[in-house]
């Protein structure tokens, strides 16, 4: 596993130079440029071509339960270490540590450390895991707690937020499509798969390009320090807990804890510069625990096998 995830990370360097040759505000255009069409065009249609042939079975409850399980349980954790935010700088900072602590990065380095790693057919793990748990979760608890630790001008329901993700939709079609039995014509296989191939580079490339850390950074490590034993430790060993619990197959087993020991989401930025909370922080959770990660993700693995 430690050479594919050499090989992913190089790609995120790639990333990282690109931003550094780009400079900051350019960089950052740039990178929610790529973002967004990943969003909107490219995942939706992996999306829509994994669940389309995917059977609808009980493991399609378990995955997200798990799922669910690791993120609340160390939403929990984060909670009673940062509270109100009075031990790590005040409550724009304790929101992006939380945030931080309970959201991992299962799509976007998740999707394809999973592919790589156990084959095409554990995409559709991290395809439930994300949409049908930490999808949901972002867009309702997330952005109630955005909201609660810091401030926007523009108020957001969770609902509306939540029907808006394409990618959901498309799992949802994908899903009723399988449950009828409904082949995939061919020129339509052939044109997701055109798309889904763009997903893995395009996410890796956006990584690298979120990575980055201000001045001082190591004074903030003790504030960090909670977030990546969180993140990195507690919650796989809660998802692999709750895997057991739920009778899990063994064939899953391992995709699933491998998903719950992902770094710190990227797609959290977003929240935190939407409420304005403290982004430099969450920016510098999200660079220390992608790699940190590097080595702790091949750990996980030879645990699971």
């Amino acid at each position: 596993m430690f050479a594919i995830l050499l090989g992913m990370f190089s790609i995120i360097v790639v990333g990282l130079g690109w931003r550094l040759l780009l400079g900051g505000k350019r960089a950052e255009t740039v990178r929610a440029e790529l973002a967004r069409a990943v969003y909107a065009v490219f995942l939706p249609a992996l999306v829509l071509s994994v669940m389309w042939q995917t059977p609808v079975n009980l493991d399609m409850l378990r995955i997200p339960v798990v799922a669910l399980a690791g993120a609340l349980l160390s939403l929990l954790a984060a909670a009673l270490i940062y509270g109100d935010g009075k031990r790590v700088g005040g409550k724009k900072a304790a929101g992006a540590l939380l945030l931080a602590a309970c959201f991992g990065n299962v799509t976007y380095l998740g999707l394809p450390v999973l592919t790589q790693t156990f084959g095409p057919w554990a995409q559709s793990v991290a395809i439930q895991y994300d949409l049908f748990a930490n999808t949901p979760l972002l867009f309702t608890v997330g952005i109630m707690l955005a909201g609660h630790f810091g401030s926007s001008q523009k108020p957001a329901h969770p609902l509306i937020e939540l029907i808006r993700v394409p990618a959901l939709w498309t799992a949802v079609a994908g899903l009723l499509l399988s449950m009828m039995h409904i082949a995939m014509p061919a020129w339509m296989g052939e044109a997701l798969d055109v798309l889904g191939a763009a997903v893995v580079p395009l996410m890796l490339l956006s990584i690298g390009m979120a990575l980055r850390w201000q001045a001082g950074w190591m004074g903030r490590i003790p504030a960090l320090l909670p977030v990546i034993v969180i993140q990195l430790a507690l919650m796989p060993l809660i998802v692999w807990g709750a895997c057991i619990g739920v009778g899990m197959p063994e064939k899953l087993l391992a995709p699933a804890v491998i998903e719950g020991a992902m770094p710190c989401m990227v797609l959290g930025l977003v929240l935190c510069d939407r409420f304005k909370l403290d982004s430099a922080l969450y920016a510098e959770a999200v660079t220390v625990t992608t790699i940190l990660s590097m080595g702790t993700l091949p750990l996980w693995l030879r645990m699971l096998t």
